[in-house]
């Protein structure tokens, strides 16, 4: 495990540090627990690749995380192991994740009418493509 930098009482890690940790860390998620579920399901990647919780992240590392329904992407810039503050938190990361979706833009969800059941094959393939998805 990386030692903790000594003096500074900010938790920064000179290391790597696991990716969950991170997460929490570095205010991607409000808890930790979240941040593991979050791995553990599949949405988080590390440089491409799916994370488990215990994944160690370094400098350099890109982190995406698809929470609260928008995908963040980092770039690791210090692994902090204990949560810190806003400022410093955003010094630990460079983020290259899309601007978040407008009001408008978020609205075009398809709204289908109570008991019309399930959306065919068909009817699924004309929503995913309003919202984008391939």
């Amino acid at each position: 495990m990386a030692e903790e930098v000594s003096g500074t009482g900010t938790g920064v890690d000179t290391g790597t540090v696991r990716v969950d940790a991170w997460i929490w860390s570095v205010r991607l998620t409000k808890t930790r627990s979240i941040a593991a579920t979050a791995c553990r399901a599949g949405h988080v990647k590390v440089n491409g690749e799916r994370a488990k919780p215990a994944q160690s992240v370094r400098a350099g590392d890109e982190v995406r995380l698809f929470h609260a329904g928008r995908e963040r992407i980092v770039v690791v810039r210090r692994p902090v192991s204990k949560r810190v503050g806003p400022p410093v938190a955003a010094e630990c990361f460079i983020d290259n994740s899309p601007p978040p979706p407008t009001p408008v833009e978020a609205a075009v969800v398809g709204i289908r009418d109570r008991g019309a059941g399930r959306p065919t094959k068909r009817e699924r393939r004309e929503i995913e493509s309003l919202r984008g998805r391939p």
